[in-house]
């Protein structure tokens, strides 16, 4: 299979006309071209929602994905939290079995909370505690530990909570954070503890105080929070240290767009083509130690096709794992 366009460089931070060949899933060549036309679309590699949700969006992982592709994401961050806590181990065994009958890139994680709350204030369907986050962290279908939502437990050195990070960090995973409104020596604490991420930053500030402390700001713009308009401007500060998420995308917000959208209205905002490309493409792959590809010889073949580069972008099409799954003009199957 042959796509010809502007190939958009993200590692080099350049654009040159050229045909990728897939074979195999892998994208074995790059040719460059010079009489590829002025209306050829541009290829770049595929947007990524750093942290998210499926059960939000009530659809099952392979039913999200195929709406998705559309919007031109090729994979997903997934914190199976919500399922979990009601199923327990089986509900995370169910959103991976159900992802592996799409084209589709997953990397799910184990939900440190679940319960998410004591007792004392809701009663949950499952419990999962520092044994079980340990078997789970050997998983090969485990990418990282969800968001640590018990920071008093961290800021504590609850030895339950410890035990839970430290199973991550002992298997090489990233481990997620969930700390609104920590800033200073808690911040610091917080982070610390191995903590790399958090997506519940509501104001610059606040996000500062994460970036100072070492971690990555997830900027969100979902269905329930929408934190870009206070963030955005760390794309310019701390371009290498953000990501974009939604949290949650409800099923409504999901058929209008996705990270895409994001991507638009940063464009629109006048910020760093690299830079919103980096944040959407690159780091989440770098910081979750995933290989899904960057447009690259060798790589993995996931990537879109767009009609320009403008803030009005429309994506044309979807490759994920060397087969075309979205194209405007026809209908394609995402099943594997």
């Amino acid at each position: 299979m042959k796509h010809t366009g502007h190939i958009v460089d993200i590692l080099s931070r350049r654009i040159y006309d050229g045909e990728v060949t897939i074979a195999d899933g892998i994208i074995k060549r790059i040719t460059p071209k010079s009489d590829v036309p002025e209306r050829a679309p541009y290829l770049l590699p595929g947007f990524i929602d750093s942290h998210v949700h499926i059960e939000s969006s009530m659809m099952v992982p392979a039913e999200f994905a195929r709406v998705a592709v559309e919007q031109g994401t090729i994979g997903v961050i997934a914190d199976p939290h919500e399922i979990t806590n009601v199923l327990g181990n089986d509900g995370i065994n169910f959103m991976i079995s159900n992802g592996q009958h799409i084209r589709f890139n997953f990397c799910f994680g184990a939900p440190s909370c679940v319960p998410s709350c004591d007792a004392s204030i809701e009663t949950s369907g499952a419990h999962l505690d520092s044994h079980d986050i340990r078997s789970l962290m050997q998983r090969q279908e485990i990418g990282f530990l969800g968001e640590m939502m018990n920071y008093p437990g961290v800021l504590a050195n609850d030895l339950e909570v410890k035990a839970k990070i430290e199973a991550a960090l002992a298997n090489d995973k990233p481990v997620d954070g969930h700390a609104p409104g920590l800033q200073g020596q808690e911040r610091l604490t917080y982070a610390r503890a191995g903590i790399t991420t958090d997506h519940e930053c509501s104001s610059l500030e606040e996000a500062r105080a994460c970036i100072e402390a070492g971690m990555m700001v997830q900027i969100r713009e979902g269905s329930a929070a929408k934190n870009y308009e206070a963030l955005s401007p760390l794309l310019k500060e701390s371009p290498d240290r953000v990501m974009f998420c939604t949290d949650d995308c409800h099923p409504d917000d999901l058929i209008r767009g996705h990270i895409n959208r994001i991507v638009s209205r940063a464009l629109g905002d006048g910020y760093d083509l690299w830079d919103v490309l980096t944040a959407v493409c690159v780091t989440p792959q770098r910081h979750y130690h995933l290989s899904w590809g960057l447009l690259q010889e060798g790589d993995a073949a996931n990537f879109i096709s767009v009609d320009n580069l403008s803030p009005h972008f429309r994506v044309l099409s979807t490759v994920v794992k060397g087969k075309e799954v979205f194209n405007c003009n026809s209908y394609l199957s995402t099943i594997q």
